[in-house]
């Protein structure tokens, strides 16, 4: 068997697994999680401490660029969450409003989610 050139670490066993269907899992634990909720150009942090991920949740992992500069603003826990209900709230008036416009023009409206349905009647 022939390394690549440039030789990478575990290449080796790559080059076994070629072909092989393999599946994978790894949970994970997660310390001193926070729970980041963003709003516009805000966003704020909620401690949440441990976390379980099992193994077939976990899709992507990537790099951030920390030479970027963070253009969002940090605020309360407090502020964001009323941040939060009222971006919410602005939708759900949105919402209602063209759920009447597409009634009263006879159109049909796209169906829901059971959870949103309940909601909305």
């Amino acid at each position: 068997m022939e390394l690549p050139d440039p030789y990478l670490p575990g290449a080796v066993s790559l080059l076994d697994q070629l072909d092989k269907k393999l599946v994978v899992f790894a949970n994970l634990v997660l310390h001193e999680t926070l729970e980041r909720i963003h709003v516009d150009k805000y966003y704020g942090d909620i401690s949440r401490g441990i976390f379980l991920i099992r193994g077939e949740n976990v899709v992507l992992a990537g790099e951030i660029d920390e030479t970027q500069k963070n253009p969002l603003i940090k605020v309360s826990i407090e502020e964001i969450l009323r941040l939060q209900a009222e971006k919410l709230e602005e939708k759900n008036r949105f919402n209602h409003t063209k759920q009447q416009f597409l009634r009263g023009s006879g159109k049909v409206q796209p169906l829901k989610k059971n959870d949103e349905m309940m909601d909305e009647y």
